[in-house]
C-alpha cells in the first residue's frame, strides 16, 4: 500500500519562506518521478513542480519558477518544496504526487498525500 507522508506548510506573511516535505517510505516505484500540485477550492488540483529522482530533473509551472525549489532523495524516496518569495495567490492546498508521468512529470498516477495547507497573508 503507497503511503505519502507530508508536514510543513503554514501561515506565512507575504514575501516570506516555507518549506514542504513528502516521504513515501518502502515505494520505490514511486522513486521514478515525485512532486507538487495544489489546490485551490471549487477548482482542479494543479501542477506545481516535479523531479525525477534519477537524474534531479526537475519541472516547475511557469507560476512558480524563480521562487519555488524542488529536491529529492532516491534512495530515501523523498522530495521536498522549498517555497520562496511567497504571494497571496500561492494560498492553496498542497498534495504531494508519486509516482508522475509523462514528458514534464505532470501527469499524476493517482497516489497522493494527505494535503496541506499554505496561507500566505497580504
Amino acid at each position: 500500500q503507497v503511503q505519502l507522508v507530508e508536514s510543513g506548510g503554514g501561515l506565512v506573511q507575504a514575501g516570506g519562506s516555507l518549506r514542504l516535505s513528502c516521504a513515501a517510505p518502502g515505494c520505490t516505484f514511486c522513486s521514478y518521478a515525485m512532486g507538487w500540485f495544489r489546490q485551490y477550492p471549487g477548482k482542479e488540483r494543479e501542477f506545481v513542480a516535479a523531479i525525477r529522482l534519477s537524474d534531479k530533473v526537475t519541472f516547475y509551472a511557469d507560476s512558480v519558477k524563480g521562487r519555488f525549489v524542488i529536491s529529492g532523495d532516491n534512495a530515501k524516496v523523498t522530495v521536498d518544496l522549498q517555497m520562496n518569495s511567497l504571494k497571496p495567490e500561492d494560498t492553496a492546498l498542497y498534495y504531494c504526487g508519486a509516482p508522475l508521468y509523462g514528458p514534464n512529470l505532470n501527469v499524476p498516477s493517482g497516489y497522493w498525500g494527505q494535503g496541506t495547507q499554505v496561507t500566505v497573508s497580504s
